[in-house]
């Protein structure tokens, strides 16, 4: 029993975590523009394709003598700046061309240009990969990244784990200084509140708009790297579930704070993996045999189904302010 609620809780940090990285990027912008760029998923899965391309290129062939290519954690370190940097001015583009434009048209045009975006990412990310003849990737992930660090209650932690939360914490203690404490911060803020008023203050809007879909892409495209680290089994369109999860996340907890994606993330995580393992409770409870019915492949309907509870009682999610505006 202790070790079922172990793993539940230790995966569903883990998994928690990647939703709440991915959720930031939804969140950022949100907060800014009150737009929901539904392309996010897709420069998320830009990324992990980026962090497959770089194991593949970088990393020792299968046969070559122990010790030969380059040290595991510089192949990583070069995939999340690649990625980061790619995804980052990605996201530029995509406010550059699809956003900036509509950007004072009414707020459903912008939502059905995010959506085509999405859409026009797909396609391209599978052109890419299907002109050098490939579809379904799995990422190489070095072998030194699968050792185990400790074992905590029957469970395992593996470096790629560790790696996942060293990031995310190096990740939002930069996201923190930068937001709350740093004059562009400031820039930033101030114009997600006001943007008329900010531009009478000599702050340049456009170029902070354009700073936070670079914020948001970066922050994809790491989640990216850690999600084909954790996940190697990838393709153009496995940003879909993922990204709509972390959306998700980001509404739970109060879309547009940056606690709140973090939080609503852990919470998501945890409520997932809890709902994906709950048949085996009727193994340890004979009189729960009825929830030997709930198989995993329900997981995922009932996050979303603890999701829409939540909002019922808080529509403005676990951290959100009170708007009158729909989400």
């Amino acid at each position: 029993m202790e070790s079922l609620l172990a793993a539940i809780l230790i995966n569903g940090l883990l998994l928690g975590i990647l939703y709440a990285i991915i959720a930031l990027g939804y969140t950022m912008v949100y907060g800014i523009l009150q737009l929901i760029n539904f392309a996010h998923s897709e420069v998320f899965v830009t990324g992990a394709i980026i962090a497959y391309e770089t194991f593949r290129i970088l990393s020792p062939a299968p046969d070559a003598p122990p010790g030969s290519g380059l040290n595991p954690y510089i192949v990583f370190v070069i995939a999340l700046v690649v990625a980061m940097l790619v995804c980052g001015l990605l996201n530029i583009l995509i406010e550059r061309l699809a956003y900036r434009p509509l950007r004072n048209a009414p707020k459903l045009v912008p939502l059905i240009s995010a959506i085509g975006v999405s859409f026009i990412l797909q396609d391209l990310l599978r052109l890419f990969e299907g002109v050098q003849g490939r579809f379904d990737l799995a990422v190489n992930v070095p072998a030194a990244f699968n050792a185990n660090v400790v074992t905590i209650l029957d469970n395992n932690i593996q470096i790629k784990d560790v790696l996942l939360v060293v990031v995310a914490a190096v990740m939002l203690f930069g996201l923190n200084r930068l937001v709350n404490h740093s004059k562009t911060g400031r820039a930033i803020r101030a114009v997600a509140q006001d943007r008329v008023t900010a531009g009478l203050m000599g702050i340049d809007s456009n170029r902070m708009i354009a700073l936070t879909f670079m914020i948001g892409g970066a922050l994809g495209g790491l989640g990216g790297v850690l999600f084909a680290m954790k996940f190697p089994n990838i393709n153009a369109y496995s940003g879909t579930i993922p990204g709509t999860k972390a959306f998700s996340a980001a509404v739970l907890g109060g879309i547009g704070s940056i606690p709140g994606a973090v939080l609503g993330g852990l919470v998501l995580g945890v409520v997932e993996n809890f709902l994906g393992v709950l048949s085996s409770f009727a193994l340890i409870f004979p009189k729960l045999a009825f929830l030997a019915a709930i198989k995993s492949e329900y997981k995922d309907v009932g996050a979303f189904i603890a999701l829409i509870v939540i909002l019922i009682f808080k529509p403005s999610g676990l951290l959100g302010r009170n708007t009158t505006e729909k989400v």
